[in-house]
């Protein structure tokens, strides 16, 4: 999944300064193995509390890392990314990611009425309670 830029460097320089190869992991537990959830779950209240204003840091927002990227994914579809770019970005299908976050895509209308209207496509019809 694309990150952003900041971040891709910083984990880049990671895997340099770690010599790390395909397959290994990129941050290992203290037998070599796969980071306990109890380590990550500290660590990531540790970085929110550090960054967020207290009320944000109370709030649901980013409380569990996977929320990162429902937020990701969200923003992207809100954003006008087309559906299929964002599911292989994701690595889902077009119709689980549609069965996941379609509630949650909003604010795209008016954006659609202009592409439709400039394209002369829209329907000469009157909205209902409109007039």
């Amino acid at each position: 999944m694309p990150g952003h830029p900041a971040l891709t460097r910083i984990l880049r320089q990671h895997i340099e300064d770690e010599q790390l190869q395909p397959g290994d992991l990129l941050f290992q537990g203290e037998s070599g193995g796969i980071l306990a959830g109890s380590v990550i779950r500290r660590a990531w209240r540790s970085a929110r509390k550090a960054v967020l204003p207290p009320h944000v840091f109370d709030s649901p927002t980013g409380r569990r890392v996977y929320d990162n990227r429902n937020t990701r994914l969200t923003k992207w579809l809100n954003g006008g990314i087309p559906l299929a770019q964002v599911a292989e970005w994701a690595g889902n299908s077009v119709a689980v990611l549609l069965a996941t976050y379609a509630r949650c895509i909003d604010g795209q209308l008016p954006d659609l009425k202009r592409r439709l209207e400039a394209a002369g496509d829209l329907p000469e019809t009157e909205l209902p309670g409109a007039g």
